[in-house]
Order: structure tokens, then C-alpha cells, then sequence
């Protein structure tokens, strides 16, 4: 293959280098396209056909439905790690040793207090509010207490930021389900690990002594990690241009939060128990609304099946299928919802429409069942997406920033009025 393109525009030929990854991908290097043709530029909505950067930190090929963290797989990362070990695996490139990862732990503990003032904020709040908006808020009113901005060229200030956070946020996490739930505000213990103390914080009641349940831990932990990043999509994207304009890296992860709140990315899985609801609410037919989903006249939408990037099984949704039936089984609950859940599911794995359009069971309907079991509240669900993605994002901004990466500025084609000659009022 030639390591250029041509492209010809009203007759003139210009050339641009191609680009090769490690796995192969192809782009058409554009950056000197306005230059060389008097102002000509692509239009792609979306960014489907545009990279916006050179990224070392996950690989996705959805076609095949691989997923890698580094070059490791997801399903090696879910088997043989453990959520702390991926952040740091994310964040900083290589999986890190006993000593690497106990410093990590230990460090995060450290900065694991969040200020008193941080309540007085959270108190302002009505118990109404969205936990999502309550977190990003939260998220960026920490650098009200952290003011001083990360020195890049410091590898000590870039790692205390980081482990900053890492302490700070599952606390907010907690305190927003706390808050929402008339529950004190409580902290982690220093004898615990980190899903360990995220579960302790959200359900530890008042008046009785917390239950640690394994089966809880692993499955958290694994959903942690299958959550922890994903490429380019919108929230990875929106942290990444928000820190382009060297906007601290507190601000640009409450940008990132604000972006996965939306129902097309992160409130998926809200959308899943949502529909759920509408089901159950019918009369609970799972048949009838397999037959819905197959009516192409019928609005009716099959949340939380097939997925945008994977034309196959999602990779993490055969990976947490497993803890959700541990999860299940291990607390017993009866509840409708989650058996309309596992009517769909088994439905939808047996018909020969679902599976020829390969329209499986995606992660968000495996986590929504997940949260719905272990007592977390349907519009909490996205915070638990939040809480998984952080160290992806940390990390893309951190390579963004140590990269030197231009501010973000997409091009437009302006498609309004030409000139006009402006009319004073009494003549408009």
C-alpha cells in the first residue's frame, strides 16, 4: 500500500502522508489540508471518520469484539486484576508491582478526606436533584479547595493530582446516593481496599454493623474495570478538548462527567431499568415486547441489546453475564424487574432475529441488573459509570497534556445568511 493519499480538488492533486498504527488502523494525515488547498476542509458529523488524536492507551476493534487496556486484553484485566491495578495500568502504562501498587493504595487513602465545606455545598443541593449534576458540581468545586494548577513538567505534581482524585471522588459517589437517601455522610476505613470502601461508604447504615459481601466486591470490581475506558467516545473526547485549553484536570473531568450524563452514552444502563419498568408496568410479557422489538413500525426500542461500536458480543457483556448470575444467586432478591430481565435476556440469546442481527445483551443491561440487585438506586447508575471511567479519563488527559496536544478547535461549513445590510428597528 502507498504511504500517501491524493486527493483532487477542481483539478489540482495534493498529497497527504497516511498513518499507521501498531494494530494496522490507517488515517489520512489532514492537518496541512487548509493550507496547501486555500481553505478547503473535511465535514464529518460525529468525528465516526475523524481521529482526533494518537492515543496509546486502548485499542477497540468492534468488528471483532476485542477491547485492550496497554495491549492487555479486558478479559485478562477482569480474570487476573483488580480495579486499582488497571487505574494505574491506564494511567501510567505498565501494570504496577506489589510495591508500585501498595505506595498507589496508600497514597490514595492519604488523600481520601475531603473538606468539610465540600457538605456545605452538597447541603445546597435539594434531595430532586440529578446525582449527576450533583457529582459534576461536586467534581469541579474541588478545585475551589485545590487551587494551585498541575505543573505537567512535574511527574510529583501529575502523580498527586491523580492520586487526589482517586481518594476524593468515590466519596463524593457516596455522599451523592448518601445525600439523595437522608443518610449521614460518612468515609471509608483505612483497614479496607478501595471497591471495598466504595460499597462500605454508599450502604454502611447508622445503626448496624457493615456486612462485607465478596460476590458484591468482585462484581464491582469487575465492572470498574470493564467501565474504565473505551477509546474516543464522547466523554473521553470532551475531557480531552476541555484540558487541550490547559483547563486543570478537576474541571476537565466534571466537562467529562456532564458528557456521559447524556441517555446516548452513559445513562444507558438508566435507560435499561427504565424500560424495564415500562414492561412490568404492561403486565411484565416479555414475549409481546421481544415482538415490539422486531415490529420495524413499532416505536417501541429494545434497550441495553447490540451496541454502536460492537457488530458482535460485546466483549465485557460475556465477561460480567457471569457476575450477574453469581450476584443473583448470591442475594436471592425477587424482584419482577430483574426476572422480565432474564426473560429477555434468554429470549433474545434463543431467536434466530436477535441472533443474526447480533443484537445481544450489551454490558449496560448486565450492570443495570447488577446496581438494580446490589440496592443502588436506577438514577445512581450513571455515577457508577463515572466511578468506573475515571481513571480512563485521567489518563487520556494525562497523555493529552504530556503529548503537547494542540487546544481543540474543529472547523465548521457555514451554511447561513451571506451579507446583509443592516435595518434600523422602525424599518425591520
Amino acid at each position: 500500500m502507498s504511504d500517501k493519499a491524493t486527493l483532487e480538488i477542481n483539478g489540482q492533486k495534493h498529497e497527504f502522508p497516511l498513518i499507521t498504527g501498531t494494530e494496522n488502523e490507517v488515517a489520512i494525515d489532514i492537518k496541512t489540508l487548509r493550507g496547501v488547498t486555500g481553505g478547503v476542509t473535511t465535514i464529518d458529523p460525529g468525528y465516526k471518520n475523524t481521529g482526533s488524536c494518537e492515543s496509546a492507551i486502548t485499542f477497540l476493534n468492534g468488528e471483532k469484539g476485542i477491547l485492550r487496556y496497554r495491549g492487555y486484553s479486558i478479559e485478562d484485566l477482569a480474570e487476573k486484576a483488580d480495579f486499582l491495578e488497571v487505574a494505574y495500568l491506564l494511567i501510567f502504562g505498565e501494570l504496577p508491582t506489589q510495591e508500585q501498587l501498595d505506595k498507589f493504595h496508600g497514597d490514595i487513602k492519604k488523600h481520601s478526606v475531603v473538606d468539610d465545606d465540600v457538605k456545605k455545598i452538597l447541603d445546597a443541593f435539594p434531595k430532586s436533584a440529578h446525582p449527576m449534576g450533583v457529582l459534576a458540581s461536586l467534581t469541579s468545586a474541588l478545585t475551589a479547595f485545590n487551587p494551585s494548577s498541575v505543573n505537567v513538567e512535574s511527574e510529583e505534581d501529575m502523580y498527586n493530582a491523580i492520586v487526589r482524585i482517586l481518594g476524593k471522588f468515590p466519596v463524593l459517589v457516596a455522599w451523592t446516593m448518601r445525600k439523595k437517601q437522608g443518610l449521614p455522610l460518612n468515609y471509608g476505613s483505612e483497614d479496607l481496599g478501595y471497591v471495598e470502601n466504595i460499597l462500605k461508604m454508599m450502604f454502611e447504615k447508622p445503626n448496624k454493623e457493615y456486612q462485607q459481601s465478596e460476590i458484591l466486591v468482585n462484581a464491582l470490581d469487575k465492572l470498574l474495570i470493564l467501565h474504565a475506558d473505551h477509546e474516543q467516545n464522547c466523554s473521553t473526547s470532551t475531557v480531552r478538548i476541555v484540558g487541550s485549553s490547559h483547563a486543570g484536570l478537576f474541571a476537565s473531568l466534571s466537562a467529562g462527567i456532564s458528557a456521559l450524563w447524556g441517555p446516548l452514552h452513559g445513562g444507558a444502563n438508566q435507560a435499561v431499568l427504565e424500560m424495564l419498568e415500562g414492561i412490568k408496568e404492561d403486565g411484565g410479557d416479555t414475549k409481546k415486547y421481544m415482538g415490539k422489538a422486531k415490529d420495524k413500525e413499532d416505536p417501541f426500542r429494545l434497550m441495553g441489546f447490540g451496541h454502536r461500536v460492537y457488530k458482535n458480543f460485546d466483549p465485557r457483556a460475556r465477561i460480567i453475564k457471569k457476575s450477574a448470575d453469581e450476584v443473583l444467586g448470591d442475594l436471592g432478591v425477587e424482584d419482577p424487574i430483574l426476572d422480565i430481565a432474564k426473560g429477555l435476556e434468554k429470549e433474545a440469546l434463543e431467536d434466530d432475529y436477535f441472533v443474526k442481527r447480533k443484537l445481544y445483551p450489551n454490558v449496560d443491561f448486565y450492570s443495570g441488573i447488577i446496581y438494580r440487585a446490589m440496592g443502588i438506586p436506577v438514577e445512581m447508575f450513571t455515577v457508577m459509570f463515572a466511578l468506573g471511567r475515571l481513571p480512563g479519563w485521567i489518563a487520556q488527559w494525562r497523555e493529552m497534556r504530556l503529548r503537547k496536544e494542540p487546544i481543540g478547535r474543529p472547523r465548521q461549513v457555514y451554511i447561513g445568511e451571506n451579507h446583509r445590510d443592516f435595518k434600523t428597528i422602525e424599518n425591520r
